[in-house]
């Protein structure tokens, strides 16, 4: 038995280390489409969309302002299918569980970098559905992968954000293609080689993951996987309540569905319709707005900002993605300020869920707070301060995704987390990076200043969500406090 309890052990932390480099290598890579788009354009992708146009002097340019739209326009379409596929998605992983889910993000990942691979300057428009099925995919390995913390309850929310920030930082992907293309290897030949990479994907879904769902709380001889000292423990409806488990999926897996506990939980529409809900989805909203206009429109503000030297513009792009590594250093930090107050003694009456809210209204303000000051050095056309707003924005992305995952997982009942993780609402949101890009390509003549400094005022929303967060806590906790005599307000 005790070999039993070792082997289970060493299962979670394989899980845990091969889920964390699944993350850090495939998941996020989308977000280092500046890199990519150094080498598309040295490969000729959309070059047809350059012009020469005359100057002064009767000198004559290239204009390849159309080639930008189009890379702006790709990155803008996976960006909104990333998060408008991830509420049908989540409800595919809340009904049918991990392996059916991660297979489908499977297809969709190797799917997509097969088009890269067998794409060219005569087929550029197979970029578009290739990244879009690499976002797509890579959200699905994060999603399926977040539900390891239920493993480490004291630390769950690190583990979360952990998670999140080797999302954030495998967008380093695209630098090491780059530099691989620099040195000689293929863009088909890195590309044929995440598509093979879809092997590993499916060794580890069928060996280190539940079919389902891992519980929170975690029952008492939860295992999962492959089997190897016989059955998996299971659970009659009582024991599964006295755990705490309220999770509708897992009951449905061991053992007969038990309406009495399923009427407990929240609705989906409840939570979808409740103040914190909506004011979350704000908050994630504008803060993913601006990260995703930064991201989409880096490569011509270099080009802007440089006048052109391509040179300065490889390597503000390779310092870019060469912050987007620390993603998985800074975002544990998010997760140690959420789970500080784990393994210390409540105060009488408040629940965990309470004091897990109370823990979260820190991180949710320093997030904003952290968007803010970003926007505020992308918005200064000062090349130099570059380095700054990447080290910046990596920080504040990691906090961000993190940050939402956590919060998602303890202000809403676990059996809607991939619906409610997905917000399907907020990709409506992300459509406007494309609408701003032809405004500061056409209007304002190139010059993002004005775009920048809505996007800044704009930003501002997120703090609401913070004080509504701490204003729901503070309400219980001045209940408590009143004398059993005293006058209910």
């Amino acid at each position: 038995m005790l070999g039993c309890e070792g082997g289970a052990g060493l299962r979670r932390w394989l899980t845990l280390v091969t889920g964390l480099l699944e993350c850090l290598c495939f998941a996020g890579v989308v977000f280092g489409w500046a890199s990519l788009v150094f080498v598309l354009k040295t490969e000729g992708y959309f070059s047809y969309l350059c012009v020469n146009i005359p100057g002064v002097n009767g000198m004559q340019f290239l204009d390849c302002s159309g080639q930008d739209e189009q890379f702006s326009l790709i990155f803008t379409i996976a960006s909104f299918m990333t998060n408008f596929l991830l509420l049908p998605n989540g409800f595919l992983f809340d009904r049918f569980g991990t392996m059916v889910a991660r297979l489908l993000g499977i297809s969709l990942y190797t799917t997509g970098a097969l088009f890269v691979a067998f794409s060219s300057s005569a087929l550029s428009s197979l970029l578009f559905p290739a990244l879009s099925f690499i976002a797509v995919g890579g959200i699905l390995f994060l999603v399926t992968n977040t539900q390891i913390g239920n493993l480490f309850g004291s630390t769950r929310s690190t583990v979360i954000t952990l998670y999140n920030g080797a999302f954030d930082s495998s967008s380093a992907l695209f630098l090491i293609i780059k530099l691989l293309f620099e040195a000689g290897i293929s863009l088909r030949a890195s590309f044929l080689f995440l598509a093979a990479c879809g092997v590993i994907h499916l060794v580890r879904t069928f060996l280190l993951l539940p079919r389902t769902h891992i519980p929170y709380p975690l029952p008492e001889g939860y295992t999962y996987g492959v089997k190897s000292c016989g059955q998996a423990k299971t659970f009659s409806p009582e024991q599964a309540a006295a755990n705490g488990n309220m999770q509708r999926d897992v009951v449905t897996e061991e053992m007969p569905f038990n309406k009495e506990t399923a009427e407990k939980v929240a609705t989906f529409w409840e939570c979808f319709l409740s103040k914190f809900f909506i004011w979350h989805l704000v908050w994630l909203s504008v803060m993913q707005l601006r990260h995703y206009l930064f991201i989409g429109t880096l490569n011509p503000m270099l080009q802007r900002l440089t006048q052109g030297e391509t040179s300065l513009v490889s390597t503000y792009t390779n310092a870019f993605a060469v912050t987007q590594l620390c993603g998985v250093l800074c975002a544990p930090w998010n997760g140690l300020i959420m789970d500080r107050h784990k393994g210390k003694p409540r105060t009488p009456g408040v629940s965990e869920k309470e004091a897990d809210l109370r823990a979260s209204v820190l991180s949710l303000t320093l997030t904003a707070l952290q968007c803010v000051l970003f926007s505020i050095c992308a918005s200064t056309p000062f090349l130099p301060l570059q380095y700054l707003t990447f080290i910046l924005q990596v920080l504040n992305r990691s906090f961000l995704y993190g940050g939402h995952a956590a919060f998602i997982s303890i202000a809403f009942p676990p059996c809607h987390f991939g619906k409610l993780y997905g917000m399907a609402l907020s990709s409506v949101v992300s459509l406007l990076q494309y609408p701003c890009f032809i405004l500061v390509k056409g209007v304002l003549g190139g010059d993002p200043l004005y775009v920048n400094i809505a996007l800044t005022l704009l930003s501002l929303l997120a703090f609401i969500h913070p004080v509504c967060v701490y204003l729901h806590c503070r309400d219980p906790a001045a209940r408590r406090g009143k004398p059993k005599d005293s006058p209910s307000s």
